[in-house]
């Protein structure tokens, strides 16, 4: 036998588990301290994905203890819907098997390896076996079973199965519910505090996903508490369901396209366009056909690589309209700021989120959130909350899309230390960002970091200069008014002193001083006031402006309030206008000297705590401290923004689609502006 042949007969087939298990590194359990942290996201985020499908507001249970030898055991319990007991062989034992992987829809997980990484881990470094426990509702008993796994063939090995009554499941689970699943496991893995741990994780968890409650409870060799976190949901408001959608012809690629056309079940290319793609009518297959000089009618697995080629060339030719965004769940600018102060104690908080877009075939949304002050420290760094698919970021932080979004911006001019405006700012702040989508591109298996693109890298960075926007506004009007405070205060001590003792040394009354202190202070107040009411479920905002001036002052004022489908002015007597999306203006007559005006209204469909400060601009002469100025270019742009989204929403209604313009909202180019003009602010805040 010669050496070619040899070789040759050296070649063996290697199975996905024999691969992972020897690359184990490419899951996360490269270390002992992430490979706790790993465990619990793998079962978190499944419990997540799974009581979400199933429409049940998340219950989530962690318990970790310290055993001899290093090793920790894991417990995870939820209220989801559970796994049928034919079904949870699959699940726990089988490597790149999932319902989400060919599903174009955001989901936390997609390729079917994390939980079957837990497993495989645990046999690997303690040769201990997973038991799962599963409780369905349409079943009276819940089912147990040990799982390990068979790394070689890359299926689960079961024993000890066995049928479980309601009062043992109520028991062993420590809940009421009917369904859920529980999960106990023992690894070779170190537990930790601090920035890069689980209660960081299941803290972050919790900041985007304020509709669950999840409980962390650790203790020791011999049952001591080492650590224990407990986040309650703050919104009983699931994320919308996301709806799958067919591939975008937008993004396609030769192989995946070739694939296609060898196995639909279509019979003629055109059909096959249009059943196999959205938003791709019968008109846009005709002219897409056209571009490509193909006959309609030529069967799709006869096309030789020549005419595929045109065909995916002619995809891009042929203006098609953008994929529905229906498949996205974004967190929203209420939920997120709920979850940000659930975890975060801060004085100001501010949201954007941004219209959906689309890179490469794949409908995205980013979202941004920042919180400044309280007890946030101020000789450090920001803290950096990364999200994708509502799943933490906690790892390769510098390498991640995400974190060069944000060390772009130059932070300086919104009130942080930056040093040479590159970097990650220092300062009492946290910037959260998410990147929701169909398709997050990961540099790596373990899912620790976003992979560059230009398209969400551009959208980050509009979402960021709209937070910088509105700290700098809120540190302008916080300065202003201290400074205005310490001097209005100063002089009504000092001057009624000097009046009252001068008046009685001459024996005469004592003067009016109003005249007089306006005309040393000779400024425009505005002061904003948001309060909840209790007992009429409301939130009042009241907004007063003094006029400490010589002469009357006449404005429009302008406030800015959380406007959604469920949120609305109520009460409001001095009546006013819509100026734009979430803002309303009111024109006040003139305010004399020395007098003060007021104005009150109230905003329906808030809970406790969702508004916490009112954004105050004004129209007019001179400065007022304690507001800002109006951009008016600003204002409507953000007109033509709205109006171009109810266009939109008025085409979706008619013809059940959505337009390509709807990618152009929000883009700098869709308007004829530069992208520096488009980088100093393209919203009003």
């Amino acid at each position: 036998m010669d050496k070619a042949q040899r070789i040759a007969n050296k070649q063996k087939q290697i199975s996905i588990s024999e691969f992972f298990e020897k690359n184990k590194h490419f899951l996360g359990f490269d270390t002992h301290q992430r490979a706790i942290i790993t465990a619990v996201k793998e079962a978190v985020d499944n419990s997540l994905d799974a009581c979400e499908e199933g429409r049940i507001l998340p219950e989530i249970h962690v318990f970790i203890k310290r055993l001899e030898g290093g090793n920790l055991e894991l417990i995870t319990q939820d209220n989801g819907p559970g796994i049928p007991r034919d079904s949870i062989a699959n699940v726990f034992g089988k490597f790149l098997l999932g319902s989400r992987f060919h599903a174009i829809r955001q989901t936390r997980g997609q390729q079917g390896i994390g939980i079957t990484g837990v497993v495989m881990y645990s046999q690997l470094t303690t040769g201990s076996l997973t038991t799962v426990m599963s409780k369905i509702e349409a079943e009276s008993t819940a089912v147990r079973v040990n799982l390990a796994l068979d790394t070689k063939n890359n299926r689960a090995l079961k024993s000890n199965e066995e049928r479980i009554p309601l009062e043992d499941w109520f028991r062993e689970s420590g809940i009421e519910s009917l369904h859920g699943l529980r999960i106990r496991t023992v690894m070779a893995a170190k537990y930790q505090r601090g920035r890069q741990s689980v209660h960081q994780y299941l803290r972050m968890t919790s900041i985007v996903n304020p509709h669950a409650t999840i409980r962390l409870h650790v203790v020791g060799k011999d049952g001591e508490v080492v650590d224990q976190g407990e986040w309650v949901r703050t919104t009983s408001k699931l994320p919308r369901p996301v709806v799958e959608i067919k591939p975008h012809p937008h993004g396609m690629q030769f192989g995946t396209l070739q694939r296609m056309l060898k196995s639909t079940k279509e019979r003629n290319v055109k059909s096959f366009l249009r059943k196999e793609f959205e938003k791709v009518s019968p008109l846009v297959a005709k002219k897409i056909l056209e571009h490509a000089t193909l006959d309609e009618k030529r069967r799709p697995s006869n096309l030789d690589v020549e005419s595929i080629q045109r065909l995916l060339a002619a995809f891009m030719e042929v203006k098609i309209q953008a994929p529905p965004v229906d498949c996205l769940s974004p967190i929203e600018d209420l939920l997120i700021k709920k979850g940000l102060e659930k975890a975060i104690d801060s004085r100001y908080a501010a949201t954007v989120t941004r219209n959906p877009s689309v890179s490469q075939g794949n409908p995205f949304q980013v979202e941004v959130g920042l919180v400044f002050g309280g007890d946030l420290p101020s000789d450090g760094t920001v803290e950096l909350l990364r999200f994708a698919n509502r799943v933490p970021l906690m790892y390769q932080q510098g390498g991640c899309l995400l974190t060069k979004a944000i060390e772009s911006i130059d932070w300086r001019r919104y009130g942080l230390e930056q040093t040479g405006g590159k970097g990650v700012p220092k300062g009492p702040a946290a910037i959260l960002v998410h990147l929701a989508s169909t398709n997050v591109q990961f540099t790596s298996e373990a899912k620790e970091a976003v992979s560059d693109n230009d398209e969400v890298f551009d959208e980050l960075r509009r979402a960021l200069f709209e937070v910088g926007r509105g700290l700098q506004s809120h540190r302008k009007r916080v300065g202003q008014r201290e400074k205005s405070k310490e001097k209005f205060d100063l002089i009504n001590k000092i001057l009624p002193e000097i009046a009252a003792k001068s008046s009685l040394m001459l024996g005469k009354p004592q003067p009016d001083l109003s005249p007089i202190i306006t005309k040393i202070m000779n400024a425009v107040f505005c002061e904003e006031e948001v309060i909840w009411d209790p007992s009429e479920k409301v939130t009042r905002c009241k907004i007063k402006i003094y006029n400490y001036t010589a002469r009357a002052r006449a404005y429009t004022i302008i406030a800015k309030w959380p406007e959604s489908e469920l949120v609305k002015i109520g009460e409001n007597a001095r009546g006013g206008r819509k100026e734009a999306r979430g803002l309303w203006a009111w024109r006040l007559d003139a305010i004399d000297p020395g007098d003060m005006t007021q104005i009150d209204f109230t905003v329906t469909g808030l809970s406790k705590g969702d508004w916490k400060e009112a954004e105050v601009f004004y129209r007019g002469n001179g400065e007022v401290i304690g507001c800002e100025k109006i951009d008016e270019s600003l204002l409507e742009e953000a007109r033509k923004q709205e109006r171009l989204q109810e266009v939109v929403e008025e085409f979706e209604d008619e013809a059940g689609s959505t337009s390509n313009d709807q990618v152009l909202v929000g883009s700098p180019h869709s308007h004829g502006e530069s992208n520096d003009e488009w980088q100093t602010g393209n919203k009003l805040f």
